[in-house]
């Protein structure tokens, strides 16, 4: 199945630590050009998180960010420093015995007193841990929708294919029909001019005529080349380049073919072959 460069998905999860939230966006380009943006408290999640990506996705202008916030997570322990406590203490007791006239002390005002409260780091495996598995939900969504609209883009390259295809029927069809013709304008030619024929001559000027218009090889070109469209479009890995090379291969046959035609009829077949051919062109920039 063929996939889109053209993709988004969202995934969010709460927890204990708070809320994360992965955002996943892509367009078409040319190589696989990633984005990533991550909270600074989470930088290392970077390395992990590139692999995991890469691993998935192989073409597109990827940007990837995680947001996180302590919104709902649990109030973490308010932990004292004893050291720092028994020095206030014994300082307000110093205060006291010189005489000076003091209350008792403000609990609010001792907690808010520098180095009483204990600064803990919080511990951010589990954050970490969770920020990964939601990248895998986030991924697997984004893989979800880059294949359903590969899918509506192989669709429509099947049916351009078709439209190629019928074309190049026609014109096989045509074909013993305009060789007929130019050798009946080349003798209504002679004809006109008087001139006697000499019928070696004659069947010579027609193999000549007939090599000059034949294009044979090209609209059997043509077919294996759409063949190898459909075939491709059948496989499971990223087939976008191989894909834009059977376009370049398609579009010079059906210049050949232009080129070659002598029929007006043969010519509008060619001219319609080669709008199909950029149709295709055009969704094929879009598959990874």
């Amino acid at each position: 199945m063929i996939r889109s460069m053209t993709g988004y998905a969202r995934a969010e999860v709460q927890g204990p630590w708070g809320r994360l939230a992965w955002e996943l966006r892509s367009v078409n380009h040319r190589y696989l050009d990633l984005s990533l943006r991550l909270p600074d408290e989470l930088r290392a999640l970077e390395t992990e998180a590139r692999q995991r990506i890469n691993a998935r996705l192989s073409r597109g202008k990827v940007e990837v960010g995680l947001r996180y916030s302590r919104e709902g997570a649990a109030a973490a322990p308010v932990a004292l420093d004893p050291a720092a406590l028994r020095q206030l203490q014994q300082a307000l007791e110093t205060v006291k015995g010189s005489g000076i006239a003091a209350g008792a002390a403000d609990p609010m005002r001792v907690l808010a007193w520098p180095g009483v409260v204990r600064a803990e780091s919080a511990d951010l495996a589990p954050v970490l841990a969770a920020a990964l598995e939601l990248l895998e939900r986030a991924l697997a969504d984004f893989s979800a929708t880059r294949e359903r609209e590969g899918a509506r883009v192989a669709d429509y390259l099947g049916e351009r294919c078709a439209a190629i295809e019928a074309h190049v029927a026609q014109v096989r069809a045509r074909l013993p029909q305009v060789r007929s013709q130019w050798v009946d304008k080349l003798r209504a030619r002679c004809r006109d001019l008087g001139v006697e024929v000499d019928p070696a001559r004659l069947e010579q000027e027609v193999v000549l005529a007939a090599q000059r218009l034949d294009v044979d090889e090209e609209l059997s070109r043509l077919g294996a080349h759409l063949a190898e469209v459909r075939k491709t479009l059948a496989r499971e890995d990223a087939v976008g380049r191989r894909l834009d090379f059977l376009m370049q291969e398609l579009n010079r046959e059906a210049n050949t073919l232009s080129s070659k035609s002598q029929d007006a009829e043969v010519t509008g077949h060619a001219v319609e072959i080669k709008v199909v051919i950029e149709q295709l062109r055009e969704q094929v920039q879009n598959v990874e």
